[in-house]
């Protein structure tokens, strides 16, 4: 095995649709796919744009309850404009303030079942931790 990638990361959510809605309206995210499995099922999955991975809306996983999902990272080119961005959907309160570590600068937001998502502009090149 040559090369690795993790190619799809499963969100577990109550409702497809409005999820769907929250990640390409408010977080920008691509349809990829969206169809039924059969059986009540269906696949939803959506990418951010230029990305490998994926996300998929899964509501069948017992072990994975609606909001289960903490710490998820996205990374952008510029945390200043993808917090504009958040705060003028209304995915971020004007006392949310983008907060700064080492491997860079992130908000945290939350997908309307409480899923976690912490949206980061990586620091460039190697970082010390203190």
């Amino acid at each position: 095995m040559d090369r690795h990638h993790i190619s799809v990361i499963s969100v577990p959510v109550s409702n497809p649709d409005v999820a769907k809605q929250f990640y390409t309206g408010k977080l920008g995210f691509e349809v990829v796919m969206d169809d039924e499995l059969g059986h009540g099922l269906r696949w939803v999955m959506l990418r951010p744009p230029g990305a490998e991975t994926a996300i998929t809306l899964v509501t069948w996983f017992d072990t994975m309850p609606p909001g289960s999902l903490k710490g998820g990272v996205i990374s952008v080119p510029d945390i200043e404009r993808a917090a504009a961005e958040l705060r003028a959907n209304g995915e971020l309160t004007d006392d949310q303030e983008i907060e700064s570590a080492p491997w860079g600068r992130w908000v945290t937001v939350e997908d309307p079942d409480g899923n976690g998502w912490v949206v980061q502009q990586d620091t460039e090149g190697p970082f010390e931790l203190a």
